[in-house]
C-alpha cells in the first residue's frame, strides 16, 4: 500500500475525522462480519506473531529479524513468514541481508506449510495480528513512541487497522523510543497480563555523516521518524524529502534529486529499506544510515517467545 499518512490522524477531534467515521464504522463492522467465519487453523509448531494496529512504521520487520537471528543462534531452527506483496519487494531485501529463512505466500498459511517442510521448527510471522486463520503463540505488538495511536480512531478516520481494545490479544507490547508511563496505564487496563518493552534503533555507521549538510530522503511509513533519529544525532539535514511507504522511485526522480543535492553541496542519505529499493539503479551518490535495533531486557522477551509453546 503506497500510503501518504494524512495529518489529521495524529489529530484529536479534527472535523474531518469527524466526517469520515461514520465510514470507519461500516468498515470495522464489514472486518467483524467476515472474522466471523474464519476459521483457524493450529499448525503444531511454536508460530510468533510481530503486528501492529498503527498503520505502517512501527519498527515490525526490525524487531522480526532480530528474533529470528536469536533463535537460530540459540540452536532453533526459525523462519520469517510474510505474506507477499509485490510491492514490498524492498522489505523482502532487507529481510534477506540479514536472514536466510524467508517465506512468502499470498497466504501466509501456504507460507508456514512451506516452512515446515523444510524441518523448521518456529515461524516468525512478519505481520499477520489481524490475520485469525493462523493460530498464534505469542502476539508482540509494536509502537512507536512519537505516533503511539494517533487519534486514537481505525481508518479512514484515524491510523489504527483495528481499535486499541484488539491489545487484549496479545501478550507482548514493544515502544520503539521513549518511556511513556501514561500510555503504559492505559494498555494495561485493557489487559493487565501484558508484558511492554522498550527499543531504540542505534546508528552503527554515522561517522559516515558528521560534519555533513545532508540531503535526507525516505518513504517508509513515518519519514519523520528517519528525520528525527538523524537530528538526535546532532547530524544536520539541509533537506528532507517525503515519499509514501514502499515507494517505487523511477530513475529520473533519483536523479533530479541527485542534481539538487550536487547543486547545494549536499550528502544524500536515506533508509537501509529505500535504498534497497533503488541500489539496482547503480547511482553512488545514495547512501542509507545503517541501524541495529536494541531491546531493554532482550533476554525476558526471548524466554518469553521459547516458552509460548509449551
Amino acid at each position: 500500500m503506497k500510503l501518504v499518512k494524512p495529518r489529521f490522524w495524529d489529530k484529536k477531534n479534527h472535523v474531518i475525522s469527524l466526517l469520515l467515521l461514520p465510514i470507519s464504522l461500516i468498515f470495522q463492522f464489514i472486518i467483524r462480519l467476515r472474522n466471523y467465519f474464519i476459521t483457524e487453523k493450529n499448525f503444531q509448531i511454536p508460530i510468533i506473531c510481530v503486528g501492529n494496529i498503527y498503520l505502517g512504521g512501527t519498527g515490525k520487520t526490525p524487531l522480526t529479524i532480530m528474533i529470528a537471528n536469536h533463535l537460530l543462534k540459540i540452536g532453533k531452527k526459525p523462519a520469517i513468514i510474510k505474506k507477499f506483496y509485490a510491492n514490498q519487494i524492498d522489505e523482502h531485501k532487507l529481510i534477506k541481508n540479514y536472514f536466510d529463512f524467508l517465506f512468502l505466500d499470498k497466504k501466509r498459511s501456504k507460507a508456514i506449510i512451506s516452512a515446515k517442510e523444510q524441518n523448521i521448527n518456529v515461524c516468525v510471522l512478519d505481520d499477520g495480528f489481524q490475520d485469525l486463520s493462523i493460530k498464534k503463540d505469542l502476539n508482540i505488538i509494536c509502537f512507536n513512541s512519537k505516533q503511539l495511536i494517533g487519534n486514537g480512531l481505525t481508518i479512514p478516520s484515524g491510523p489504527l487497522r483495528e481499535k486499541i481494545s484488539s491489545l487484549k490479544n496479545a501478550q507482548v507490547i514493544v515502544i520503539n523510543g521513549n518511556k511513556d508511563q501514561i500510555f503504559e496505564k492505559n494498555i494495561l487496563n485493557i489487559s493487565k497480563n501484558l508484558k511492554i518493552f522498550y527499543s531504540k534503533y542505534i546508528p552503527t555507521n554515522l561517522s559516515d555523516f558528521h560534519n555533513q549538510r545532508l540531503f535526507a530522503f525516505a518513504g517508509i511509513g513515518n519519514p519523520n521518524n528517519f528525520f528525527s533519529l538523524l537530528e538526535s544525532h546532532n547530524l544536520k539535514i539541509e533537506k528532507k524529502v517525503s515519499f509514501p511507504d514502499h515507494y517505487s522511485f523511477t530513475e529520473q526522480q533519483i536523479k533530479n534529486m541527485i542534481k539538487l543535492a550536487s547543486e547545494k553541496k549536499l550528502k544524500m542519505v536515506t533508509t537501509e529499506k529505500d535504498f534497497n529499493r533503488i541500489k539496482h539503479m547503480g547511482f553512488k551518490e545514495i547512501n542509507f544510515l545503517k541501524v541495529k535495533l536494541e531491546i531493554t531486557k532482550k533476554d525476558e522477551l526471548i524466554n518469553l517467545i521459547l516458552n509460548c509453546k509449551k
